[in-house]
């Protein structure tokens, strides 16, 4: 390297080694979503018939209803990590926080959708006295379920009857 010669371009940046403690629906996917619904209000607006103004409106809100909820429950589900760790669940009405004694199974099931086996975590947990099933997919985590799953388990250190 010579005085006159620029700095060089410095080594790609090692990847952040800590994991990742949330997880919400990918942006971009959303942003998606929104633009489809936007596209199907502009041409129910656009429809001759009745009909067709009726379905591709119905459409369209169904489509700005998804990303509604998708913008407003983000992080989806998260850790809080520490000497007492919780996990936080979002919903509708606001975040729902879970201790580790309130876990009651955690596991990745695979179901069947569309002839392929598509991996869903279910967490059960004790809510206000009741046993609450949690399902999140793909779409809710933004990642594999069993990458959540096994950062759940580090972070909340849950083990024996509680994981799978």
């Amino acid at each position: 390297m010579t005085p006159d010669s620029p700095d060089p371009q410095p080594e790609s940046e090692p990847r952040d080694a800590t994991p990742r403690l949330a997880w919400a629906t990918p942006t971009p996917a959303l942003i998606a979503v929104t633009g489809g619904g936007l596209v199907l209000a502009v041409a129910a607006i656009l429809a001759n018939e009745p009909a067709s103004r009726l379905l591709v409106g119905l459409a369209a809100l169904g489509l700005l209803a998804l990303a509604g909820l998708g913008f407003r429950q983000r992080p989806r589900l998260a850790v809080v990590p520490g000497a007492d760790p919780r996990m936080v669940v979002r919903t509708l009405l606001g975040a729902d926080e879970y201790g580790r004694e309130q876990i009651v199974r955690a596991r990745v099931v695979d179901y069947r959708r569309l002839g392929r086996k598509m991996p869903m975590l279910e967490i059960d947990v004790d809510h206000d006295g009741t046993e609450r099933l949690l399902i999140f997919g793909r779409w809710d985590l933004g990642t594999r379920p069993d990458d959540v799953y096994d950062i759940l388990v580090r972070e909340l250190r849950l083990s024996g009857e509680t994981t799978r």
